[in-house]
C-alpha cells in the first residue's frame, strides 16, 4: 500500500508543486489549503502516514491543527514555514512536531526528510511493538532494573525515559530526552549539531542549526537553575556542546 501524506497549505502553487512531487515518488498525497478543510480530513479517514504542515494558515491556524492532530496522534507532522524565526521553531516544536523545514526548500530535501520521518516513525512502533511483546511474555518475572544517571540534582532514567530535577518529574519530549541521554551516556565527549542531528533524528544533517537551538533551549529550560548560564550542558562556541562537569 502507498503511504499516505497529508499536505496543508494555503499557497496553491505550493501545494501543485509539492505534491506532484510527492506523487512521482511513490506517495498518496491529499491536500487542505486551510486548517479546517485539514481538521476534517486527518479526522475523517483512513490514517496518514505524514502530515506536512504550513503554520500561516486561514480559518484555523496551523499550530490550533497541530494541537488537534497531538491530542490522538502520534503522525509524523513536518512544519513548513516562510519565517525562518526561532518563535516559530519553537512553536512548531514545543507542540508535538518532528522536524522543520523553512521555504524556499528542494523537493530533493523535502523528500529526503518526509522519507526520514516516516522511517523513523516505523521504527518506534516496531520498538513499542516489541517492547509489550517482552513483557508479555516475562510474566511475573523480575524485570532487570533501569539505568539511572544521577548528576547534581538531575536523575535521568535511560531505560524508563524519565528525569528528575531535585524529585520533581522534568517533563521532557521525546527529541529533549534524547539528547539528553546522549550526553549522559558519554561523558567528556563534544558533539556537534551535525553529530546531534544525526544520532538523534537518525537522518543525514542539512545543515539548519535552528532545529538543534529550538531543542536545546527548551531543554536547557527545563533542567537548568539558569539557562542563560547552562552547567548541565556546557557550549564549545564554534565547536558544540559537552556534558558539563556535574558528576555527584
Amino acid at each position: 500500500m502507498l503511504q499516505r501524506v497529508l499536505l496543508i497549505e494555503d499557497d496553491e502553487a505550493i501545494s501543485e508543486m509539492v505534491g506532484s512531487y510527492l506523487t512521482k515518488e511513490g506517495y498518496e498525497v491529499e491536500t487542505a489549503f486551510d486548517g479546517e478543510a485539514a481538521v476534517k480530513k486527518f479526522l475523517g479517514g483512513p490514517p496518514y502516514d505524514l502530515v506536512l504542515l504550513d503554520l500561516m494558515l486561514p480559518k484555523r491556524s496551523g499550530t490550533d491543527v497541530l494541537q488537534m492532530i497531538r491530542s490522538g496522534s502520534l503522525v509524523p507532522v513536518l512544519i513548513m514555514s516562510a519565517k525562518d524565526s526561532d518563535v516559530d521553531k519553537a512553536l512548531g516544536l514545543g507542540f508535538g512536531a518532528d522536524d522543520y523545514i523553512t521555504k524556499p526548500f528542494s523537493m530533493i530535501e523535502l523528500a529526503a526528510r518526509v522519507k526520514a520521518a516516516i522511517r523513523r516513525a516505523g521504527y518506534a512502533a516496531q520498538g513499542s511493538q516489541a517492547a509489550a511483546g517482552s513483557q508479555a511474555s516475562a510474566g511475573e518475572e523480575p524485570q532487570p532494573a533501569s539505568k539511572v544517571v544521577t548528576l547534581r540534582g538531575l536523575t535521568v532514567d535511560l531505560d524508563n525515559f524519565s528525569a528528575q530535577k531535585n524529585g520533581e518529574e522534568v517533563k521532557l519530549t521525546a527529541k529533549e530526552f534524547h539528547i539528553l541521554k546522549l550526553f549522559v551516556s558519554s561523558p567528556g565527549r563534544v558533539f556537534t549539531k551535525a553529530q546531534i542531528y544525526s544520532m538523534v533524528w537518525e537522518d543525514d544533517y542539512f545543515g539548519d542549526e535552528n532545529v538543534i537551538n529550538v531543542h536545546m533551549r527548551r531543554l536547557r529550560e527545563k533542567i537548568e537553575d539558569d539557562p542563560s548560564h547552562p552547567e548541565y550542558i556546557k557550549t564549545l562556541w564554534g565547536i558544540g556542546y559537552k556534558l558539563g562537569d556535574m558528576q555527584q
